[in-house]
């Protein structure tokens, strides 16, 4: 059986030490603000994420950017050149181009390297959705499955994983276009909170509303109850957070609480997509029997 790299982009908002646990190759994205342009790396070296949320809140704008053709060449040429085959999975093709990126990429290099195998999918999922395969996917590949095994399970379960999401400011939502000033100030007013999901076909998609964080955290797990694969206790669970730790307690407690789940994975959301959601977002992630 030939050995393989999985390789994923900086979306899957994996933390520095799941990245090295795993061995995983993570090509960053960018983001940009006051006119510098960073890379979204998993130990965050360009700026840290505290700073990063610091200048959020402080209203600062950024601009984030896909990761493009060339950068996907060098990065699987690396491993080519190693001797090993590529299992690539990537940020959903409905919220970025980062996918198609790393599509164009390995057909070129397939021509270049014939007797290596390229296999890339589209996670249709984003922070640690994304991340969560790319997660279980490590885990088959140290277990002893082929390339071919782990891209299968992934595709499989990729319908089946759950993305929940409510967002704590309104008024980023405002500015990045998403939401109308009227309807901003009045959710702001009312301390209104929207639940959002990713959807079959990874598009991020409100779905109701809640009055006041708390209650918008308990719906989230709620939607675990609702749709989530039986036994809950034994599933491990992902969580994203935008600087929002008083929030993972409440939701890790929940988890605990109502169905005894004790292995959650929580760790920030990366500039990236933080720069979209804005600061005190939660996202919660499990196996669902559909999205």
């Amino acid at each position: 059986m030939g050995d393989y790299v999985i390789m994923t982009d900086s979306c899957c908002d994996l933390s520095a030490a799941e990245v090295n646990e795993s061995n995983l190759v993570v090509v960053p994205l960018t983001f940009t603000m006051d006119g510098v342009t960073y890379r979204d790396t998993p130990n965050h070296e360009d700026m840290s994420l505290q700073e990063f949320y610091k200048n959020i809140r402080a209203g600062k704008e950024c601009t984030t950017a896909a990761v493009n053709v060339g950068d996907f060449l060098d990065a699987m040429r690396r491993v080519l050149l190693s001797g090993k085959d590529i299992l690539c999975i990537n940020f959903s093709s409905a919220l970025s181009t980062t996918y198609q990126s790393a599509s164009i990429a390995a057909e070129e290099l397939r021509q270049e390297f014939p007797d290596r195998r390229i296999i890339v999918i589209d996670s249709l999922a984003a922070s640690r959705g994304q991340g969560m395969l790319v997660w279980y996917a490590a885990k088959k590949k140290a277990e002893g499955k082929s390339i071919d095994e782990v891209a299968d399970w992934v595709r499989e379960m990729a319908p089946h994983q759950d993305h929940w999401f409510t967002v704590f400011d309104l008024n980023h939502l405002r500015r990045g276009g998403r939401l109308n000033a009227t309807s901003a100030i009045v959710g702001t007013v009312l301390a209104i909170k929207p639940i959002l999901h990713t959807d079959a076909e990874g598009k991020l998609t409100p779905v109701s509303k809640a009055r006041g964080m708390n209650a918008a955290l308990e719906e989230l797990v709620g939607k675990m109850d609702e749709l989530g694969i039986r036994p809950l206790e034994d599933q491990t669970v992902f969580i994203c957070h935008a600087d929002a730790q008083d929030s993972v307690n409440y939701v890790v407690s929940l988890l605990k609480k109502r169905f005894g789940v004790t292995d959650v994975r929580a760790d920030f959301i990366g500039p990236v997509i933080g720069s979209h959601t804005g600061a005190g977002t939660l996202g919660l992630f499990f196996f669902g029997r559909e999205r």
